[in-house]
């Protein structure tokens, strides 16, 4: 009997139990395999933290936010010997295939125990929808409709008060959030760390904007822009820096340059809480349900893909290949808008 092993790691997301639920349900149903989860991300890999599942222990879970396996930011080649660090779990286990759930940290893990001996499936995770070789990832939607959703409640105050409002979202290194969402809801400005940004240029279209009669502005701001005074980030308990709080800095330079009265709204980790939407509930079941069938038919070193609405096998290679950013032709969709 195939036995299959599957974690989630890094930070949590939308529609990771959707996976864990596909993967469950198609192991055991159409494969007779059994399928053991890893608790709490590569933690419970290098401790032996593991539980049997079957399908009764994921039945009402598809809508569920966060992750029934619990995760970590621990890495057994950071916090630990690599390979030989898992390697006993995963015997004592008779696991023969890993199935790994993350971002492309996570992935990037993935890869390096693949090459030293694990057999490895891949899942692409992540809100900020930038990992390599997929069209889209799960939790994406999910974030965007709820920073879009955010926009529309702040878009009235911001009227009613003629005000700018910036909205800060999440995208570390990349602007795929603030770009989707700050087209559905209408920003005057979009900033991502994809596009060299010049704050006199926002207040110029701001106060253009204003000139014709439109007395309030949306801003929206990814995390992970240059800021405009240079700032030492603390870092977290694993080494990432700690990341929040651009449009603070930013408030009052635009305030300053155009007159105008402006506020700031950091979402924060309320994107990648709660439930999913619809469509990364059907896409996080596709991709764990193509996930068993890769692991039991022995495609290892893989990693499953959303290509031209059709889900794929790729190698795990070419999703650890690059971080992917917002495309310029989408980036020009949204400056039509601006101002």
């Amino acid at each position: 009997m195939s036995v299959i092993g599957v974690l989630t790691a890094g930070g949590d997301c939308p529609g990771l139990n959707a996976v864990v639920r596909g993967l469950v349900v198609r192991a055991n149903q159409k494969y007779d395999a059994e399928v053991v989860g890893i608790m709490n991300g590569w933690d419970g890999l290098m401790e032996g933290d593991v539980e049997l599942l079957d399908d009764k222990d994921v039945g009402g879970i598809l809508a569920k936010g966060g992750t029934i396996l619990g995760t970590s930011r621990r890495d057994p080649y950071v916090h630990g010997d690599g390979f030989a660090s898992v390697e006993k779990t995963l015997r004592r286990n008779e696991i023969d295939t890993l199935v790994v759930i993350g971002g492309d940290g996570t992935l990037r893990t993935a890869l390096r125990l693949q090459e030293d001996g694990a057999k490895v499936v891949g899942v692409p995770k992540t809100i900020d929808n930038d990992i390599n070789g997929t069209d889209f990832t799960f939790g994406f939607d999910t974030a965007v409709q709820i920073v879009t959703d955010a926009i529309d409640r702040l878009t009235t105050t911001a009227e009613a008060h003629n005000r700018i409002i910036i909205v800060e979202v999440m995208g570390r290194t990349k602007g795929w959030i603030a770009t989707y969402a700050g087209i559905a809801g209408g920003a005057e400005a979009i900033l991502i760390p994809e596009v060299e940004y010049d704050l006199e240029e926002v207040a110029s279209l701001i106060r253009r904007r204003h000139r014709r009669g439109k007395n309030y502005s949306i801003v929206v701001v990814a995390e992970g822009i240059k800021p405009p005074v240079k700032t030492e980030l603390e870092k977290d308990a694993f080494g990432f820096d700690r990341l929040g709080g651009v449009g603070y800095q930013i408030a009052p330079i635009l305030e300053e340059m155009t007159g105008f009265e402006t506020r700031v709204t950091v979402l924060g980790h309320l994107q990648r809480g709660g439930t999913p939407t619809a469509f990364d509930r059907v896409l996080a079941t596709r991709l764990g349900t193509r996930a068993a069938d890769l692991a039991v038919s022995g495609q290892h070193g893989t990693m499953v893909a959303m290509r031209g609405g059709e889900i794929v096998a790729v190698p795990l290679s070419e999703g650890c290949a690059e971080i992917r950013g917002v495309t310029p032709d989408l980036y020009e969709v949204a400056e039509t808008f601006f101002g």
